[in-house]
């Protein structure tokens, strides 16, 4: 498969960025993506030239920071996949291929394709946990009867990885997704209800910081979410924060 590539290069946040134009042969379908952009940087190394930079872990889907933005798509074509578990084989031979990182003032670039996600760390550790009772008098997780449909819920919300696909799809570069399923990941929990009207109005108030932006209900956020987080997720987190507002929490 020949392909032609225009990737995003941008030496830091401040700086000007373009999109060079790369011509890549010998790309098979079985390749990930990932595996493609490795070519490509074999390629322009063994050229003398400054490799690609982006943002890559277990490549399994699991620790979201393949974090790409190609034709128009966060992690591409396809749906509840993670870039790295994009293959080739969704493209072309002959296909001009767009590669940006994700854009967002609240995501400043590091370099090329690797933007600074560190907005969404600040959001967590304003209230994305819960205490612990570490007294010797503390209970048995196991022992604490939990219905099945909330556990369920809880454990959805809990699966997303925190990629930012849903801010960069997002007209708005809302967190709103993200946040709330952190959110109700401990609101639908036993263990997580005595923080709970503190911990909405921390962490809504650290996404409005860091310079997100609001939520306009267009669904795409959840659609190019690669774990499929549902927006009823963002309902309950509206519901939260309202009434931790008006009870002063």
């Amino acid at each position: 498969m020949d392909l032609t590539l225009k990737v995003w290069r941008q030496d830091g946040p401040t700086e000007k960025g373009r999109l060079d134009t790369h011509q890549l042969s010998g790309v098979t379908g079985d390749m990930s993506f990932l595996e493609m952009m490795d070519v490509l940087n074999d390629n322009i190394i063994r050229e003398g030239g400054d490799p690609v930079v982006f943002d890559h872990d277990c490549r399994e889907g699991i620790c979201g920071m393949c974090s790409m933005f190609i034709n128009g798509q966060a992690h591409g074509p396809g749906r509840g996949v993670t870039t790295c578990q994009l293959h080739m084989r969704s493209f072309k031979d002959g296909d001009t291929i767009t590669i940006e990182p994700w854009r967002a003032t609240a995501f400043p670039v590091v370099k090329d394709l690797t933007v600074d996600r560190g907005a969404f760390d600040r959001v967590i550790q304003a209230g994305g946990y819960v205490s612990v009772n570490t007294s010797g008098e503390t209970l048995d997780a196991n022992t604490i009867p939990i219905a099945k449909a909330d556990a369920d819920e809880a454990f959805n919300a809990a699966t997303c990885i925190g990629c930012g696909a849903c801010v960069a799809t997002c007209k708005n570069a809302s967190a709103m997704l993200f946040v709330s399923a952190k959110v109700s990941q401990f609101a639908l929990l036993p263990q997580g209800q005595p923080e709970r009207k503190r911990r909405v109005t921390r962490m809504v108030d650290q996404m409005d910081k860091e310079g997100f932006g609001n939520c306009t209900n267009t669904g795409a956020c959840s659609v190019e979410c690669p774990k499929g987080i549902d927006l009823t997720n963002i309902a309950r987190m509206n519901r939260d924060y309202l009434n931790a507002s008006i009870k002063g929490e």
